[in-house]
């Protein structure tokens, strides 16, 4: 982590296209988040290198709300600008197309999935070198897609470019193959860079910069023994993370922290469950304050979900995890000591404490929900790797770690009986059940180049992409059904934006402009009760607007929603919180 991996993509990007010929250069990234904070780093790489204008798109579901993109387009009020980014190939399925481009994963997945016009994703993909950026962060189902997308990136001619800093052995040589790349894969030291071409894979070893050593101990899983340890840290100064694994948890923690400290620290709050205009100002206030160029306060803590985990250049002194998968957990310490800094006395040793590492006692993945997020035979497989550690060398550690956890490494000799019982049957047939699950639905979904064309979509549902349509959805990733909500305000003549402003007829046509100010507050959510009662209402006239149509109002009283058992407040530092009927006081876990 943070040893130039995408500067060296882009430098791999100017050798590849002089040397085939490629068209451009599209990089896929797990999260809108990611592609975001991306974008401007490739526009400033773009434009040192461009002897004229480029057509660049940022490609995801929250393109038109990102501040640089609609500069690009001519929308804010520079117009001088040396790049542009076509209002035409802006439109839905047509940014694939652009030469250039930063966005998600998905949108090339689409290409490989029989959905409407995935044909034209194929072919905007082709002749082009693609990057895909931390192929670890995806699930068994999401994996097979991309050796699907990859078999079909080297039929179109493209050269591909993967990046990840905790790759396990497994996937790497799944993703090989899906190349051509059958056996012959040298054996090196980590870290390390592979290069697989007609003659075969070569590659070597490369030093990093040394990294000072990571101390490493535990906390408890409960909120207040979070709260306690950071508090307790804040307190000798200094910058720091308490990164968690679910949005409740963050909630309650920063409402915890912040009623201790009241405004004697500068105190961040950073998820997915903000309004899309809100979460995109606090992207840019984390990576103000903690990015390699902002101006640092000096005594501050992020307190997020994984949204802080991949792909933004922040920098902290001290950090707090809750446990995670091995290879997501190094990634979030991969973010302490990033940048060279004067530390605070305190925090010149890097020190992570991690929830639930307790060396005598399993972590509750019930009452916390970390194994609703991740799988617990990965997350207890990390526990017993990483109990009697008190040290992480990066990137030293890293590939050891990596493999011990994923490649199925006999478990540590002392670990005691019941522990072992629960890993190794309980934890471990749930796990070999939904990876076989996985692996075969990728499998039947997606579209194989190797197919006779006549053939090459039988028995392959056809469906629609997410928000398109009604009926069957072909998704790039599994988990529970979503739903995009828009919060309005009930006013006596109408709605309102926020409240305060002028309202407006949800049974009359919106302007343009209107529409796009509701379409920048879309927030996305999973929750089940909530997707079932809205996905049964019938749009308003309001909502037909075609920015709106897949979307959802989500009528609030003084910032609150309450109907049949569903209680919700939108609040202005926590986000959208879900609150138990029965009282407005608490939150549900």
């Amino acid at each position: 982590m943070g040893e130039g991996k995408t500067e060296l993509a882009f430098l791999a990007h100017l050798r590849l296209q002089a040397a085939n010929g490629h068209r451009g250069l599209y990089v896929a990234l797990p999260t809108q988040a990611t592609g975001n904070a991306l974008f401007k780093r490739a526009l400033t790489f773009l434009e040192q290198f461009s002897e004229g204008p480029l057509d660049v798109q940022l490609v995801h579901g929250g393109a038109a709300m990102n501040v640089d993109i609609q500069h690009l387009r001519g929308i804010a009020d520079d117009r001088q600008e040396s790049l542009s980014a076509s209002a035409w190939f802006s439109q839905r399925k047509r940014p694939l197309l652009s030469p250039y481009g930063v966005g998600t994963v998905d949108q090339a997945l689409f290409g490989v999935l029989n959905v409407k016009h995935h044909f034209v994703r194929l072919w905007g993909l082709a002749n082009r070198v693609v990057v895909l950026d931390e192929v670890h962060a995806y699930d068994t189902y999401t994996n097979g897609l991309i050796v699907a997308l990859l078999r079909w990136l080297r039929a179109l001619g493209c050269s591909v470019v993967l990046m990840s800093a905790t790759l396990p052995l497994a996937r790497r040589e799944e993703l090989l193959r899906a190349w051509g790349v059958a056996d012959g894969v040298p054996e090196l030291a980590y870290p390390r860079v592979l290069l697989a071409d007609d003659g075969g894979v070569r590659g070597e070893h490369f030093g990093a910069r040394p990294l000072a050593p990571i101390h490493l101990a535990w906390v408890a899983e409960s909120i207040d023994a979070l709260a306690d340890q950071a508090i307790g840290l804040l307190d000798t100064g200094g910058c720091g993370a308490l990164i968690v694994n679910t949005v409740d948890r963050a909630q309650q923690l920063y409402r915890c922290v912040r009623e201790r400290l009241g405004e004697s620290c500068e105190l961040f709050l950073f998820h997915a469950r903000y309004p899309a205009d809100e979460r995109g100002e606090r992207e840019r206030q984390v990576l103000s304050a903690f990015g390699v160029a902002g101006e640092r306060p000096p005594r501050a803590l992020l307190i997020a979900t994984q949204v802080a985990e991949q792909s933004l250049d922040i920098d902290f002194d001290f950090m707090l995890s809750d446990l995670a998968p091995v290879d997501l957990l190094l990634q979030r310490a991969g973010r302490l000591h990033r940048h060279e800094r004067e530390r605070p006395p305190a925090h010149r040793q890097a020190r992570l404490w991690v929830a639930g590492l307790q060396r005598d006692k399993l972590p509750d993945l019930k009452e916390t929900a970390w194994g609703y997020v991740y799988d617990p035979y990965v997350l207890l497989r990390t526990w017993a790797f990483l109990r009697d550690e008190r040290e992480l060398q990066l990137p030293a550690d890293i590939d050891r770690l990596v493999q011990a956890v994923y490649d199925d490494d006999a478990l540590p000799a002392d670990l005691e009986a019941a522990a072992r019982e629960q890993i190794e049957i309980e934890s471990y047939g749930e796990y070999l059940a939904r990876i076989q699950k996985e692996r075969r639905e990728a499998l039947n979904i997606a579209i194989d180049p190797r197919d006779e064309p006549q053939r090459a979509y039988d028995n392959k549902p056809r469906g629609s992409e997410e928000g398109e349509g009604t009926g069957l959805e072909n998704k790039t990733r599994l988990g529970r059904e979503s739903i995009t909500l828009i919060p309005v305000e009930l006013a006596d003549a109408g709605w309102c934006v926020r409240p305060g402003e002028a309202p407006f007829a949800p049974d009359r046509p919106l302007s343009d402009t209107l529409a796009r100010r509701l379409y920048d507050r879309q927030l996305k959510v999973s929750r089940t009760a909530l997707v079932k009662r809205f996905k049964c209402d019938e749009l308003p006239v309001a909502f037909q607007h075609p920015l709106l149509r897949n979307c959802y109002p989500l009528p609030l009283q003084l910032g609150r929603y309450s109907h049949e058992g569903l209680c919700l407040q939108l609040d202005d530092e926590l986000g959208l919180v879900y609150l138990p009927v029965e009282g407005p006081n608490e939150e549900k876990a």
